[in-house]
């Protein structure tokens, strides 16, 4: 089976993005570039398989997608950001025109890995915020019952990020029940779920990426400069 074959999905019903009726005749066209990060290392990692089902999923939709691997990214602080992994992560996320976040849920809350990535994505730079107006998709694993405690943190992450997060989210509980022995995820309504995530996702980011400027203008920013922006979105607090 090909990496990208949709064994669970009816062709009949999953539709293509009807562009013309979110974008105007003077807005981008290209394909949107989607950001995906996952919150664990383990070797057989649900957060992973959840994102690879995403990121399959949004290509058949018609964007670019590229997907960060966390393996090596040291703690927030713990290096400069000069370090190669967090200088990767930061051109993706300043590449990027959207986000899917999918993080495990680990003691009722994300994981550090997944909190790690977000932290080392900067607020600003140079006065450019690299993640203000950008779409975001959330979803969570958990081993457990159904549980909503880290979209819930994460929500609260993008709009932090001045990110425009949109309303569906996905919650995968009992993940180990949900993935085959090829590390596909099972037919179920869980699975139908992040078909509507990330369905949902294309549509939004399609609506607003180039609009993202003007609806992410505003007065008390106009009378700043750069500089004065910079200085004040990266200032310490510790």
């Amino acid at each position: 089976m090909s990496p990208d074959q949709l064994p669970n999905i009816d062709p009949e019903h999953l539709h293509p993005i009807d562009v013309n009726a979110l974008v105007g005749p003077d807005q981008p066209r290209h394909p949107p570039r989607i950001l995906v990060l996952y919150g664990s290392l383990r070797e057989r990692s649900y957060s992973r398989l959840v994102s690879e089902e995403a990121g399959r999923l949004l290509r058949w939709y018609g964007c670019e997608v590229r997907t960060f691997d966390p393996a090596g990214l040291p703690l927030a602080d713990d290096a400069d950001a000069s370090h190669p992994k967090v200088q990767a992560l930061r051109e993706l996320a300043e590449w990027s025109e959207g986000m899917v976040w999918v993080s495990p849920e680990r003691h009722g809350a994300m994981t550090g890995l997944m909190k790690t990535q977000i932290d080392w994505i900067p607020l600003a730079l140079g006065g450019v915020r690299p993640t203000q107006g950008k779409t975001l998709a959330v979803m969570q694993v958990s081993g457990g019952s159904q549980s909503f405690n880290a979209v819930n943190q994460l929500r609260i992450l993008g709009r932090w990020m001045r990110m425009l997060t949109i309303p569906n989210q996905s919650s995968v509980p009992k993940a180990f029940h949900e993935f085959d022995e090829a590390e596909r995820m099972r037919l179920s309504p869980l699975y139908l779920r992040i078909v509507d995530v990330c369905e949902e996702l294309v549509k939004f980011t399609l609506l607003t990426r180039g609009r993202s400027a003007y609806l992410t203008d505003r007065y008390s920013e106009r009378i700043e400069s750069a500089e004065a922006v910079s200085r004040r979105v990266n200032q310490k607090t510790h």
